[in-house]
């Protein structure tokens, strides 16, 4: 008995959409739907007998083949399509055999299976990211107006509001989306033969009477052919050692959980203890703390915003692929992209539920707006003070004031009434309006309904 990888050290994406469209038996199942393809393609192109693609396609059943066997008999060719090929050409009749894996590479097959993974894969991560967008609409839409704290380099700044920060959330989530889909729409198959030629498919012999194109484009018509047999785009040409689909999907998978990561960064800090505004709906237990309600969704997330970009590293190092067939770089993508596209899966399923349960607590925000005791809406008197006595003496005046109300431990509204009465061009100001944080949050909700007119 054979252990294998159950994603006991990997709760992120264990039990996740990811975990099922990424795992050995699918993608065992995808090299078999790429070699179930070529063949049928080349019966599309009268290069095989049309029973040849249905008895291929019959045949290549991920159920039938023993990957833990095809995985150890990997190690002599240096990948696993070179085994799967010898048992799939041992699971079809006599007649049949020669059109198994006929004019493809090991890499044709194995790029082609990576690109049908990673749709397969991004289809409930579009989903997930789609059900995350709906839920912080909902909450930019509730909390349009709810102030909070505006935090810059750790410290209050100005007021801000949680309606504005939730849409930031959702321009993200948006963003990520649309280069996940992009990307999604774009990925190729992959067919070149030995070196990206696809000489051989001009010399197969047309079967019967069937009309075939000419000698030097017949591999064009089966490339053409391959590519819509499997539902994938068709590639402008063989791109063996031109790693451009591999870099923009890693590239777009590292967006996105970088942008999940910072709605996860706000969670974890806003959840704090002491801060309070945030509660995720469902908090995981401790093993030893009964109190504890730990915000787990954003930590998973927030884990898997850390790994991506090393991942995708990986993977645009594999960029600088030598001659027409690379050797290491090609070999080195394979383990990376699937443990992004699981990352980020599983990133994306966690925000979905982690967003549609978000607890806000608007009461925590308006406390949290009087720690400084005035002191957060300094910007606003500085402006409205140096219209009426110039921009130094204003700041001399806040920053004595300021200075007077963190030693006396009072609110910088009472400091600032003895101000008004030496500063005569100060007389007059409703100090109670200008320094309410609630009425200084600027264009917050004006933005934040822009952000939401973003489909």
């Amino acid at each position: 008995m054979y252990e294998s990888d159950v994603g006991l050290l990997a709760p992120g994406w264990a039990g996740s959409p990811a975990e099922t469209a990424t795992g050995d038996s699918a993608f065992l199942q995808a090299m078999l739907d790429a070699e179930a393809a070529l063949t049928r393609a080349q019966s599309l192109c009268g290069l095989a007998p049309a029973e040849a693609g249905r008895a291929v396609t019959a045949a290549a059943d991920a159920s039938r083949f023993d990957e833990r066997d095809v995985a150890l008999r990997a190690r002599a060719s240096g990948n696993p399509v070179t085994p799967l090929v010898f048992d799939l050409v041992d699971a079809v009749e006599q007649d049949v055999r020669p059109y198994v894996h006929r004019g493809a590479s090991s890499q044709d097959i194995l790029d082609t299976a990576a690109m049908l993974i990673a749709a397969r894969a991004l289809a409930p991560v579009l989903d997930d990211l789609a059900r995350s967008a709906e839920a912080v609409a909902r909450l930019a839409l509730a909390h349009r107006n709810t102030p909070m704290a505006g935090r810059t380099l750790t410290q209050h700044a100005v007021p801000t509001t949680f309606g504005l920060k939730a849409a930031g959330w959702r321009a993200l989530i948006l963003d990520a989306r649309d280069r996940l889909s992009a990307v999604r729409e774009s990925l190729p198959a992959q067919l070149g033969g030995a070196a990206g030629t696809l000489a051989a498919f001009n010399t197969f012999a047309p079967i019967g009477e069937a009309e075939v194109a000419d000698d030097d484009r017949r591999g064009l018509t089966v490339l053409q052919a391959f590519a819509k047999e499997l539902g994938l785009a068709e590639p402008l040409l063989p791109w063996l050692s031109l790693r451009t689909p591999i870099a923009d999907l890693a590239g777009a998978l590292a967006f996105t959980a970088g942008a999940l990561g910072k709605l996860a960064a706000d969670v974890l800090n806003l959840s704090r203890t002491e801060i309070g505004e945030v509660t995720e709906g469902k908090g995981g237990g401790s093993s030893t703390m009964p109190h504890k309600a730990n915000p787990v969704r954003a930590t998973l997330i927030a884990a898997a915003a850390r790994r991506a970009p090393g991942l995708a590293a990986t993977l645009y190092g594999s960029l600088a692929a030598e001659d027409e067939r690379p050797a290491g770089s090609w070999h080195a993508e394979w383990e990376p992209l699937r443990e992004l596209l699981r990352l980020v899966g599983g990133a994306a399923y966690d925000a979905a539920e982690l967003t549609d349960q978000l607890r806000v607590v608007p009461y925590a925000m308006r406390e949290n707006l009087q720690l400084t005791d005035g002191l957060i809406v300094s910007e606003r008197l500085a402006a409205v003070f140096a219209e009426r006595i110039g921009r130094k003496r204003a700041k001399e005046v806040l920053v004595s004031a300021a200075a007077r109300a963190r030693a006396e431990t009072t609110d910088l509204a009472d400091v600032l009434g003895d101000v008004l009465d030496e500063e005569p061009e100060l007389a007059g100001l409703d100090l109670s309006d200008l320094t309410e944080p609630a009425r200084y949050t600027g264009c917050a909700g004006a933005l934040t309904d822009r952000a939401l007119d973003r489909g």
